[in-house]
């Protein structure tokens, strides 16, 4: 019967009598497809920093006339939406299986992407940008595993990185179709009737000229300048644009994962031992080992975690030592976020204004933070396997602390002096910040990412990893999200100076907390990493 355990003796006319359960279907065909749905967590994520400026605009420019808080919620509830969609994407896949998940997800996507371009007001852009981020957070969750899963140990490390790479690919696309679209639409431009203030103009006035007074009025007095306006049209709608784009990689998703076999892994621990056999044969050729042994390693392990003791969320906190682990494991996860990295994916065309560049501009210039991404990302499959995770993190950790400092210095130095005259800073500031933002995106993105996922995947024992790892990841979205919506009312209330100080001094608390209680683990194996752990921690 399918549903018993096969012995090892068995296994081999198992195999012979078994076919392929449909068409072969390449290594790079399953992971170039899946992975669309870590291209699309690039691009949900991403997409929003050129849409911003849009959505700023008022209502009768076809925006959304958001506010700093407003602006912040936009990007927290997709990021706490995906901290619910990774905590119950991965029990979601072991209950119905991988491919299952990522059609479901295709789907979300799809929904989340039309629900976010259509949304008539804010609340129901809340709402959609919630349910897309389900979608992300469970992306994050399964498509990692099905290409694990899917995988011959051959190239199971490199089909497994394309993975973070399709990520930052993703959200370099959002931001070249953002310069695009900005580029076709002219830049956000409003038709202004009158102005009662007298500050503008009446005609067609590029929305910069309004943001430009940010910096000579309070936050209220801005406001209200704003609402003053009598506007008669403009091309704020570009942001639907924008989002909609998604939708594409979206249905290429679902219709390529119709054509894709199941995870055989999750066949064998749901004991569909023929239907194992049948993915296998789609997926696998000459070179790859034997798919007796495959399937025969598949069993073993099967065999020994049913010996295996199952660890439950109370065991995180009840046993010392890994209450101590767990711990720093919470620590690796919050130095994920707490470099600030999504103030820059998410915010960069903002600040960038702030510094005195136009709204236009910034949004095409976001593009070179995210080729700056794809470079470090890339650099990073090289750097995690050349030196030790510590050394690796500290040195992130540090040039991340010295990026915000610069980008502080630079805020008060040549920019704040024009802010509190009411004038206009040096074209060059801007540029300077741009420079200090690309080398902060190539720091991080070579650094902190690959080695924090890593850990995170590692440094558990067995029995517990999955509730570990999953919560540990739940808390990563969680700190995401607080710095998502608390970013934007910190520039607008304290300014970029003391915004970026503030980061700054955040991770020399975070490298202090790191070099004293980061444990190694390069070099390891999995076995040994507990040996370690427990000796470390107890």
């Amino acid at each position: 019967m399918s549903n018993t355990r096969p012995t090892l003796e068995a296994a081999d006319q198992m195999v012979a009598d078994t076919p392929a359960s449909g068409k072969h279907r390449s290594l790079g065909w399953i992971a170039g497809i899946a992975t669309l749905g870590s291209f699309l967590f690039g691009y949900d994520t991403g997409v929003i920093s050129g849409a911003l400026p849009y959505m700023y605009m008022s209502e009768a420019a076809h925006g959304l006339h958001l506010t700093a808080a407003e602006e912040g919620w936009v990007g927290g509830l997709l990021l706490l939406g995906a901290a619910i969609g990774a905590l119950t994407g991965g029990q979601l896949s072991d209950r119905f299986g991988r491919r299952h998940n990522l059609l479901v997800l295709a789907a979300i996507f799809l929904v989340g992407g039309v629900g976010t371009a259509l949304a008539p007001n804010l609340w129901i852009m809340y709402i959609m940008r919630f349910i897309l981020g389900l979608a992300v957070g469970g992306a994050s969750a399964t498509v990692p595993v099905y290409l694990a899963e899917t995988a011959p140990k051959r190239i199971r490390g490199t089909i497994v990185a394309i993975d973070q790479l399709m990520i930052v690919v993703g959200q370099l696309a959002a931001f070249t179709f953002n310069a695009v679209i900005n580029a076709a639409y002219g830049g956000p431009t409003i038709e202004i009737a009158s102005d009662p203030s007298g500050y503008l103009q009446p005609g067609a006035q590029p929305w910069s000229n309004v943001t430009a007074l940010q910096s000579q009025l309070d936050p209220d007095a801005y406001q209200a300048f704003v609402n003053q306006l009598v506007i008669n049209g403009g091309n704020g709608s570009a942001w639907r644009l924008m989002l909609v784009l998604c939708t594409i990689p979206a249905v290429f998703l679902w219709i390529g994962m119709r054509m894709m076999p199941e995870s055989p892994r999750w066949y064998a621990a749901n004991r569909k031992y023929y239907e194992a056999i049948g993915a296998l044969k789609r997926m696998r050729d000459d070179r790859d080992e034997p798919i007796e042994d495959e399937f025969k390693d598949m069993l073993r392990k099967q065999e020994a975690e049913a010996h295996q003791k199952k660890g439950t969320f109370s065991d995180l906190f009840r046993v010392p030592w890994i209450r101590r682990l767990f711990l720093v494991g919470l620590l690796l996860a919050a130095s994920n976020q707490l470099t600030g990295v999504n103030t820059v994916m998410y915010y960069a065309p903002k600040v960038l204004e702030y510094a005195g560049m136009t709204t236009s501009a910034s949004i095409t210039a976001q593009v070179a933070n995210g080729v700056m991404s794809v470079i470090g990302s890339a650099l990073g499959l090289y750097l995690v396997f050349r030196f030790r995770r510590r050394q690796i993190l500290l040195f992130c950790i540090a040039g991340v602390a010295c990026c915000m400092f610069a980008i502080a210095a630079t805020f008060g130095i040549l920019i704040a002096p024009h802010v509190a005259e009411g004038t206009k800073p040096d074209a060059w500031a801007a540029f300077v910040v741009l420079a200090v933002m690309g080398v902060f995106m190539l720091i991080v993105q070579s650094s902190n990412g690959p080695v924090v996922w890593t850990m995170l995947g590692e440094m558990f024992p067995a029995f517990i990893r999955g509730i570990a790892n999953g919560s540990a990841v739940f808390f990563l979205w969680c700190v995401n999200a607080l710095v998502t919506v608390t970013f934007p009312v910190m520039m607008q209330d304290l300014g970029g100076t003391i915004t970026y100080s503030i980061y700054g001094v955040i991770n020399i608390l975070v490298f202090l907390g790191l070099w004293k209680w980061m444990p190694e683990t390069s070099g390891l194996s999995m076995e040994e990493i507990e040996v370690e752990m427990e000796k470390k921690f107890s």
